[in-house]
């Protein structure tokens, strides 16, 4: 077992690595398309793009979580990588607009394979092990954490040396993820999807299960949560990277700066955001999942407050503007928590249903997937009206959002399968 788990985080940090190389080579593409034969291209249909590949999430997901439970973990985990390389290869081959665009839906149709199939493994690996199932949800979430911010970090640098032929490189790298899925993962419950008996795949199943397993108590919460990233995705860079605006003038952050400017930052927010999944995903013994995801929020607030102050301390002293960037890190760190405690959560709602993990776990995606929707088309709407101050307020106001359905869920916590940490009656 000890193999198999690790190779399936492995997997995930490889797999994921090459998606966000992709999704961030895409947007320095979309802001050069003019260059290579395309048309113009707007901060929406930038949002757009990136809607575009969590709506297949979004869709698919539900789809491969079942088939997941029917013919294995296993199996239906290497078609992720066989979806992006795929993708990435017809990327490099085309400026066409529409064409691009389908490129998103094999790419989300990747990670709609992948993630359901990997979450129903990691729950049958640590059920009845609190501190391991704490462990393998931070790694998982520090894996996948990881290797979509490598894979950004890595995009300024290789499209600056090999422009659209790094999509080919991608590709490689994809079938790295293929080989590691492949001949790492050899625990038998993972290709028999946990079970060998009663293989049920349709959709009254599904439905029987969802209505059962407590489930959309979490979903308003972590769906906002995934809203205030989702602003960020790919949209902060497009926001960063492209000609200064003269109206937004008066915001520091739009200078047009460079993609190695740009990745660098990425790499030093990349790290604290994984020294955070480290350490609030080793207190869920302490801790109520409930709590730590409040924790993230209140962090998350701090965070843009921060950078509020930042965007307009052009006349700020430097020393000033260095004591700033400690709130800024120290909130990443908090709200590093909310996504291993919500995960934890879901895989604890999971228990009572050890055939079906698969299905239940693959709503990761689909709240992931509506949350970064909603980000994703906020954000550029944000970005046309008010630059980076307009994705800092639109964060602000997704937190607050977060916050609200939190309360009815901590009320319930103890009902969902919670196991470890302090009583609910101790308040921790």
């Amino acid at each position: 077992m000890a193999r198999s788990l690790w190779s399936v985080i492995l997997g995930t940090l490889t797999l994921r690595f090459s998606t966000g190389l992709t999704g961030a080579m895409l947007v320095y593409y979309l802001a050069d398309l003019p260059k290579h034969g395309g048309a113009e291209v707007s901060s929406i249909t930038v949002a757009v793009f990136t809607a575009s590949f969590f709506a297949a999430e979004l869709i698919l997901s539900p789809l491969f979580g079942p088939l997941a439970d029917r013919f294995g973990y296993h199996r239906i985990m290497q078609l992720g990588p066989a979806f992006g390389a795929t993708a990435v290869i017809l990327t490099g081959l085309t400026a066409n607009l529409w064409l691009l665009g389908a490129t998103r839906w094999l790419e989300g149709a990747s990670t709609a394979a992948s993630v359901p199939s990997i979450l129903g493994f990691l729950a049958i690996a640590t059920m009845g092990n609190e501190g391991l199932r704490g462990k393998a949800v931070a790694r998982f979430e520090a894996a996948t954490l990881a290797g979509l911010g490598a894979g950004i970090v890595a995009a300024g640098p290789l499209w600056t040396l090999l422009h659209r032929e790094a999509f080919f490189l991608n590709a490689a790298i994809y079938g790295i993820s293929w080989a590691i899925y492949r001949f790492g993962v050899a625990d038998p419950r993972a290709e028999h999807g946990g079970h060998e008996l009663e293989k049920r795949t349709n959709l009254a199943r599904y439905f029987e299960i969802l209505s059962g397993a407590h489930v959309w108590l979490l979903a308003p919460t972590w769906i906002a949560v995934n809203a205030a990233i989702g602003l960020w995705t790919s949209q902060s860079i497009f926001q960063l990277v492209k000609a200064p605006v003269p109206r937004f003038a008066d915001q520091r952050l739009m200078a047009g700066a460079s993609p190695l400017l740009v990745s660098a930052g990425l790499a030093i927010g990349m790290l604290v955001f994984l020294a955070g999944l480290v350490y609030w995903g080793n207190r869920f013994k302490k801790l109520r999942r409930t709590t730590i995801i409040f924790y993230g929020l209140g962090g998350g607030a701090v965070l843009v407050a921060a950078a509020v102050a930042i965007n307009h301390g052009a006349d700020l002293p430097v020393a000033l503007t260095l004591v700033l960037i400690a709130p800024v890190v120290g909130g990443l760190f908090v709200l590093a928590g909310a996504t291993p405690a919500a995960l934890g959560l879901l895989a604890d709602m999971s228990e009572p249903y050890p055939r079906d993990r698969g299905a239940i776990m693959g709503l990761y995606s689909v709240f992931l997937a509506i949350g970064q929707i909603t980000g994703s088309l906020a954000g550029g709407v944000a970005a046309d009206l008010r630059g980076i101050d307009g994705l800092l307020v639109a964060t602000l106001v997704m937190l607050a959002i977060a916050v609200l359905p939190l309360w009815r869920l901590r009320g319930v916590e103890h009902q969902v399968g919670f196991v470890g940490g302090p009583s609910p009656a101790s308040g921790g």
